[in-house]
């Protein structure tokens, strides 16, 4: 075989192998198609995005921004992201870690005063702290005409005293209050506004121009933000603040730390992305991050800085994470061996959710 006659045959080849990937990819997407449509047929209200190595692969919204306004919602509108944001919040603690502003090890009460002593940053982190709920505490106590920040809910948690829950690093056990203390500690390091600093270190930087944590009155000033919904009694979607069950969204309006972070899916796209390149914090901080936490029997709990912690066969490590606010379900999942990713927000709390997900991942595998 000459050389002319070589080239062709290798050039022949590449094409071959092109066309053999672009046909795996559109069979993946069709699936992906096919499963939105399921949902959507069923009432699903969304967003769904995919990405490959940081190039999006599939993106599509289907339902309402507002349904009574019959507003058709879009994939650049802005969702609440619920405990999404506690990965946010973990990462203005690791910069500070890196700042030599603290140390994991440090317990929280060095910081803070608090009734509750012998707590590390560490295990606020992880959720193997063993605090008590302060939404339990202030919706008992507090006067719900007026808004609670983060030195109100910490006066009450001092003037109640609730007992806790366990010993510290004795068991995983999900702890907002943690991530109260976290950014609570954030703003006692820097001597910073947490929300200022938020802007400054992250949403800013990586161009997320969408991102933002936002107070009642400036989520009503954004055009194309979605709101949640939950059904009624006749069966029909209305906005979620209508509930009573949502009013802590309102009395409980100015907290910082384990919620309260509004993005759009592609700019979590960005963050997502950041994290592979160090732009942040270093690759050992990170991996840190997403380590599991030996407990005091040194079993492990497979939650580490703001991420639970998984594995799959096909794709490796995931880290993720979800979001759960009145009307919303949030979710993050990084395939961070295979950079793919999967991004949903849905504003009406629907239950073809995790078959949408289930579906999604499947088609990952195929990418």
């Amino acid at each position: 075989m000459n050389t002319k006659s070589i080239k062709l045959f290798f050039f022949l080849c590449l094409i071959t192998n092109i066309l053999l990937i672009s046909n795996i990819a559109s069979a993946q997407v069709s699936a992906v198609e096919s499963a939105f449509e399921t949902a959507e047929s069923k009432g699903f209200s969304g967003v769904l995005l995919l990405a490959v190595d940081g190039k999006v692969v599939f993106e599509k919204a289907t339902g309402y921004r507002s349904y009574e306004q019959k507003i058709p919602l879009l994939t650049t509108d802005i969702f609440e992201m619920a405990s999404v944001s506690k990965q946010f919040t973990a990462m203005m603690v690791m910069m500070c870690q890196e700042k030599g502003l603290l140390e994991y090890s440090d317990n929280a009460d060095k910081y803070l005063n608090i009734p509750y002593k012998g707590i590390t940053i560490k295990q606020l982190l992880t959720h193997t702290n063993g605090l008590p709920d302060y939404q339990a505490v202030m919706d008992k106590h507090w006067d719900k005409n007026k808004v609670a920040d983060n030195q109100a809910i910490l006066e009450y948690l001092r003037k109640y005293h609730p007992p806790m829950l366990a010993e510290p690093g004795e068991k995983y056990e999900y702890s907002n209050t943690a991530y109260v203390f976290l950014a609570s500690i954030v703003e006692k390091v820097t001597g910073r506004d947490f929300i200022d600093l938020s802007r400054e270190w992250i949403f800013k930087p990586l161009g997320m121009k969408d991102t933002d944590i936002r107070t009642l009155e400036e989520k009503a000033k954004v055009s194309n933000f979605a709101a949640g919904h939950i059904k009624n009694k006749n069966g029909e979607y209305v906005n979620a603040n209508k509930f009573h069950d949502s009013d802590y969204t309102v009395w409980l309006g100015n907290r910082k730390g384990p919620g309260r972070i509004s993005s759009t899916a592609e700019d979590l796209l960005i963050w997502d992305q950041a994290l592979y390149n160090g732009t942040l914090v270093s690759e050992k901080t990170l991996k840190s991050a997403f380590s599991p936490q030996s407990l005091n029997d040194c079993t492990l709990s497979y939650y580490g800085f703001g991420w639970d912690l998984g594995k799959d066969e096909l794709l490796g490590k995931i880290v993720s994470h979800t979001g759960d606010n009145p009307g919303y379900k949030t979710l993050i999942m990084r395939f961070i061996d295979q950079n793919k990713t999967l991004i949903l927000l849905n504003n009406n709390y629907h239950e073809a959710n995790t078959e949408l997900v289930e579906s999604a991942v499947a088609a990952l595998k195929g990418f």
